[in-house]
């Protein structure tokens, strides 16, 4: 016989809760939609107090449908549900709920800027609001300091450390200049800067890899297509021994001379031939961001 409560904790079992929280203007928009680009169904600025009802009336109404879910708080909650939320993040665990929390921070004057250049009205003092999110940050597992970061980073960062982990294998295709230097995150690093470059061709220079002319131009070339295949025949050799090694990501990085045209193209061409196999392939251009 099977009761009630184990029936929930087994539906529950597959499913993943990400809190993200933060200071105002630290980034929690961006994060979310990040999220939602990797399949997270999110919603924004929900009452904490509801966070148990959302995950009930989405695991229960479909089981299955949306096993990934995220949720935004800030400081328009009430105090005393602020003050619950490690209990109630508790009592979902207990239920078999995954969950994790993430806050977002960054230096008061940044803070400060960011809603001046906005022309936004802070919703309370930095300081008070940083006193009302102290049983939040409390218990982050992780926080994150968007002080330095544009958008297009935050949003990397997010789906590299956060987004993808807990399924299988992701990849992220990543494009850049050698001359202002590798990756500091790259597992694998591709050098094209012995390809024909279409830099010299003023046709295509204002261009990126991106663009048809210059997708076509250097598919034209029999170097450039002997080096994609030999780099995707050398990834589907070893990617399976990362996902036997319960890696959750991997990051690819392929360099030119200027990270405009030929790393991005063939970041492009690999992340296509991924993704008709795996479910969770992004690319990040670093020189067009």
């Amino acid at each position: 016989m099977t009761v009630a409560g184990e029936s929930s904790t087994a539906n529950n079992a597959a499913t993943r809760l990400v809190v993200v929280s933060g200071m105002s203007g630290s980034g929690k928009t961006i994060a979310l939609r990040a999220l939602e680009d990797l399949d997270y169904y999110c919603v924004d600025n929900l009452p904490t107090a509801l966070v148990p009802a959302f995950v009930t009336a989405v695991t229960q109404a479909q089981p299955g449908l949306h096993p990934r879910l995220a949720v935004g708080i800030d400081v328009r909650n009430r105090t005393e549900d602020l003050n619950r939320l490690p209990d109630m993040l508790g009592e979902l665990a207990r239920t078999g709920i995954e969950h994790r929390l993430i806050f977002l921070d960054a230096r008061d004057d940044v803070l400060f800027k960011r809603y001046s250049d906005t022309r936004r009205r802070h919703p309370l003092t930095i300081a008070r609001e940083r006193e009302l999110l102290e049983p939040v940050v409390s218990i982050a597992e992780r926080v994150i300091d968007t002080s330095d970061l544009n958008v297009h980073q935050l949003r990397r960062l997010i789906a590299t450390e956060l987004g993808m982990a807990g399924g299988p294998l992701s990849l992220m295709f990543e494009s850049f200049a050698y001359k202002r230097g590798v990756p500091a995150d790259a597992d694998f690093v591709f050098d094209a800067r012995c390809l024909p470059n279409p830099h010299w061709d003023a046709r295509l220079r204002p261009l990126s890899g991106k663009d048809a002319p210059v997708r076509e131009w250097l598919a034209g070339k029999a170097d450039v297509s002997q080096y994609l295949d030999d780099v995707q025949r050398f990834l589907d050799t070893w990617l399976p021994r990362f996902e036997a090694d319960n890696r959750s990501y991997v990051t690819i990085c392929v360099g030119c001379t200027g990270g405009r045209h030929r790393s991005v193209y063939l970041c492009e061409r690999l992340a296509e031939h991924f993704r008709a196999t795996r479910g969770q392939v992004l690319t990040f251009h670093r020189e067009l961001e």
